[in-house]
Formats: C-alpha cells, sequence, structure tokens
C-alpha cells in the first residue's frame, strides 16, 4: 500500500508586486523522510517557508497537511506543524522545564507526561531544571527541538537548524532528528546551506532556483554509476573510454566515468587489451555540492537572510 504524503503543495505561486517569487512548485513531503531544501541566494525557500507555516498567504495553488487545506481550516492544519527557525529564542531566566511548561499552553492536551517525553527524547533529562541561561547553544538548539514535538507534530519544519553549533553538536541534533523520523512517522523539511549536513541527514533532496522547483533527488543517486579510475597510458584510455561512448573527466590522478556497475569488467579487458595498465577501479561518490552545483548551474550555496 502507497504511503501517502504528509504535506503536499500544489502549483504553489506567489507574486509580490510584479514579480513571480514563487513560480508553480508541486512538492509531496512523506511521513518518517527528511528532506532538504536547497537553492542559490534568492531563489525562493524562506518565501516557501512562510507560506507553510501561514506567515504568507499564497497568490495562487494550494497546502495540504495531512489532506486538509491550509486554506479551508489554518488552524487545524497549522497545529500539526513544528517549527524551528535557526537558535530557538527561550525564556534565560526560567528553567527549561519551565519553558516547555510555557509552550505546552498554546496547544491542548500537552501533559506533563507529554512534556518529560520529549525532554526524554532530546536527551536533556539530566539538565531539564536548569535554567536556559546556563545552557550551551547546542542545549538550547535541543530544548527548541523538544518545544516544537510537543503537540505531536506530523511535519517538522527546520530552518538552518545547526548554524552555530559546533561538530559534535550537530551530529548530535542529526541523531536526534534521524530517531524522530524514523520512530515518530514526523515527516521533517530541512532548509540549510550546509550541505555537507544535508547530506548526511537527509534522505532525498528538493532544489529550487529563481522561484521554481528543478530536481527532487534521492540522496542514494549520490552513490550511483560513478567510477574513479587510474590508468597509463592516461590519455590512450581516455581515448578508448570516449570511443566507447563513455563520458570522461579528469579527477586527481586519473578520471571518472559514468557507467553502471556491470559493465565495469568488459571495461577493464577492453583497456588492458589496449595495452592500459589499470591502476585502480573504485566507486565514485559525486558530493551533494557537485550535484547542486550541476543542477543550478553553480548558484551560490549560502542563504541569504534577507529575503
Amino acid at each position: 500500500m502507497e504511503t501517502k504524503p504528509v504535506v503536499e503543495l500544489k502549483n504553489l505561486t506567489k507574486i509580490i508586486g510584479k514579480k513571480k517569487i514563487i513560480d508553480d512548485v508541486s512538492l509531496s513531503l512523506y511521513p518518517g523522510q527528511i528532506t532538504g531544501f536547497l537553492g542559490p541566494n534568492g531563489a525562493g525557500k524562506t518565501t516557501t517557508i512562510r507560506m507553510l507555516v501561514g506567515l504568507m498567504k499564497q497568490t495562487q495553488g494550494s497546502i495540504f497537511i495531512e489532506g486538509q487545506s491550509l486554506d479551508e481550516d489554518f488552524e487545524e492544519g497549522l497545529s500539526k506543524v513544528g517549527v524551528i527557525v535557526e537558535n530557538p529564542e527561550m525564556y534565560k531566566y526560567m528553567t527549561g522545564y519551565k519553558n516547555l511548561v510555557h509552550f505546552s499552553r498554546m496547544h491542548k492536551g500537552v501533559t506533563k507526561e507529554r512534556i518529560m517525553e520529549v525532554v526524554t527524547q532530546v536527551g536533556m533529562q539530566n539538565r531539564i531544571h536548569d535554567k536556559v541561561s546556563r545552557y550551551s547553544l547546542g542545549m538550547r538548539q535541543r530544548l527548541g527541538l523538544a518545544q516544537a514535538l510537543l503537540h505531536k507534530p506530523k511535519f517538522l519544519i527546520l530552518d538552518e537548524p545547526t548554524n552555530g553549533l559546533d561538530p559534535a553538536g550537530i551530529r548530535e541534533f542529526r541523531e536526534h532528528l534521524r530517531v524522530i523520523a524514523d520512530k515518530e512517522g514526523v515527516a521533517v523539511f530541512v532548509s540549510s546551506h550546509m550541505l555537507s549536513e544535508i547530506e548526511l541527514m537527509c534522505d532525498r533532496v528538493a532544489v529550487i532556483q529563481n522561484g521554481r522547483l528543478v530536481e527532487v533527488r534521492d540522496m542514494q543517486q549520490l552513490y550511483d554509476s560513478h567510477y574513479y579510475l587510474e590508468a597509463f597510458p592516461t590519455d590512450v584510455a581516455k581515448a578508448l573510454l570516449t570511443a566507447d561512448g563513455f563520458q570522461v573527466e579528469d579527477y586527481k590522478e586519473g578520471f571518472v566515468i559514468k557507467a553502471e556497475k556491470t559493465k565495469i569488467p568488459g571495461l577493464i579487458q577492453q583497456l588492458t587489451t589496449g595495452e592500459v595498465q589499470v591502476f585502480a577501479v573504485q566507486p565514485h561518490r559525486q558530493t551533494l555540492e557537485d550535484q547542486f552545483l550541476e543542477m543550478t548551474g553553480g548558484g551560490q550555496i549560502a542563504e541569504s537572510h534577507t529575503k
């Protein structure tokens, strides 16, 4: 049975003045899946997120959360959404626990048991009764995640969630997020300019450019069909492979080709028959940064905070 999407964007368009900021974007987000949202400066990421959380109204198109249109029942739809935007703001003079109690009053049916459940989920049992002013940035980020999860959202939006965190804090946050997606079945949507973290964190990426969704790609595709070869004479090896229809690209001491795994043995035999010495053949992982630059034609990676 096919899994139903938690969130559906259908032909989403936003026009401000005479400029089309978001242009006919359609995207589905599924339970248990972490989707990275990438794009060059000014591509429309922040505008899309603002429409998802009701801070901005779309010009055309629809947003559905668990089949419920935000236009028809905004309050019900938003009750299923949790949000973290960069560094969550908390009351620093209060303890972490009292902050969660305060925020729990904004939702119906959040019990003390639920509060402690999310505290355990994000690993804050030993520090939850300390004042927030004594928390590190990583601890405040975990508290923000706990606050976003209080009402058991089905959809979690994260905008630059690891900004300012050290490597250990980033890894810790990533691990908590993975557990939440897997065990709670939450659809997670992450906008970030840290491509190395998106690569480790996400199941797939959606790339937006000039307001249009240009690509939705599973992360597994990063590993498929590229191989690195070192061979001598290099120019003879490249000429043989090019003549046989392979795309060859120089890389380090050798070159990279795009080929199916089943063709590699025959390819090696072809080279050795042509008196080429093959020193190395190994799968080549194309990084998310490489793919991002391909998909956007070299667009800038860093997020603009002025959009």
